[in-house]
């Protein structure tokens, strides 16, 4: 049995921190990887990105491992929260040593951003290292394998893809070899997850998993987005971001091929995608649990079209999880709320 989620990789647990009303609406998302960390890279493919610690992560540099990852709401603001994951690494000891002491560590904690900034009201309500350190201790406090929670947490808290509610949405899939392969995605997008012909969402057509609304469902729908498109200031920047993990053994140079290659399922679920008011970034993270075919120099391929699949799927999940808001930063209904669940 398993959570369908990115806590499929053994080892990994994911924690969300949210603040919701009184002006605020956003939120963190800490992936914390065992102690000894993961291998990690990452690919940026949006024009406008708010990113910490990415240069890390090229395989040319020296940090090959890291602790965490954090995705958080705030704009670039909210990388503040990435201190509070530092510091509660840096208690542990769990980092990059660079002294005699045992203690004497820098955690290396990659983070992204997405834009919320004034959707719940408050242009000032963002993230903090405070926000950061709750949501690396959820994540420490969950156990191995647990659920995660999807739609209206965490950094998804304030998402919204075009003019639909966004949020957390989180899958995974085990190949034939048994390697495991998982995302956690903030869809966060200028573009649009739902064809405006049908109100279908391109990533379940990629699915091939199809209902189409009925004809009135889908014209009630598209007068209400052209309200709240009418009423809602235009979303001048937006992000997806993902997380996708594996517990195979990688290098920095294949993990950052995945990171590339899953970049594909936004893609598909998203249109257009790699805007310049986007900063859309997927980090890849691998445990190293299991070995791949030392004698198949083409056996990462799977893992590669796994990984686009599996980002496509939670993007997915993470519109049809998401609730519907109405506050002072504006009112964005959710998917579910237009046309329905399945």
């Amino acid at each position: 049995m398993t959570a369908d989620a990115l806590t499929d990789v053994t080892g990994l647990r994911v924690g969300h921190a949210t603040r919701i009303g009184e002006g605020w609406l956003t939120g963190t998302t800490v992936v914390l990887a065992p102690e000894g960390g993961a291998v990690a890279a990452v690919d940026v493919r949006g024009g406008g990105p708010g990113t910490k610690e990415t240069d890390a992560l090229d395989p040319r540099n020296l940090v090959r491992k890291v602790e965490a990852v954090v995705l958080t709401g705030g704009s670039a603001y909210g990388l503040d929260a990435a201190s509070g994951v530092m510091g509660w690494l840096e208690e542990r000891g769990r980092g990059v040593r660079v002294g005699p002491d045992p203690a004497h560590v820098v955690p290396v904690v990659p983070a992204a951003c997405v834009f919320d900034l004034g959707r719940g009201g408050d242009f000032r309500a963002r993230p903090d290292a405070a926000l950061g350190r709750a949501a690396v201790e959820a994540a420490a406090a969950s156990g191995d394998g647990a659920a995660v929670a999807e739609g209206c947490v965490g950094a998804g808290t304030g998402a919204v893809v075009g003019a639909v509610k966004g949020g957390i949405g989180t899958a995974s899939t085990v190949l034939g070899s048994g390697i495991t392969v998982a995302a956690l995605v903030v869809a966060n997008a200028a573009g649009e997850a739902l064809d405006p012909r049908t109100g279908v969402l391109y990533g379940e057509l990629f699915q091939g998993r199809v209902e189409y609304p009925a004809a009135r469902v889908h014209e009630a729908a598209r007068r209400r987005l052209a309200e709240v498109a009418a009423e809602n200031a235009p979303p001048p920047l937006n992000t997806t971001l993902a997380v996708v993990a594996t517990d195979a053994a990688l290098s920095k140079a294949q993990a950052q091929k995945v990171a590339g290659t899953a970049h594909d399922g936004i893609a598909r679920a998203v249109r257009p995608v790699h805007l310049l008011n986007d900063g859309d970034t997927v980090f890849a993270l691998a445990t190293g649990d299991r070995p791949l075919d030392a004698d198949s120099p083409l056996a990462l391929n799977d893992l590669l079209a796994a990984a686009a699949d599996t980002v496509t799927r939670a993007i997915v999940r993470a519109v049809r999880a998401a609730g519907p808001v109405a506050g002072p930063g504006g009112a964005w209904p959710s998917y579910g709320e237009l046309y329905g669940t399945p």
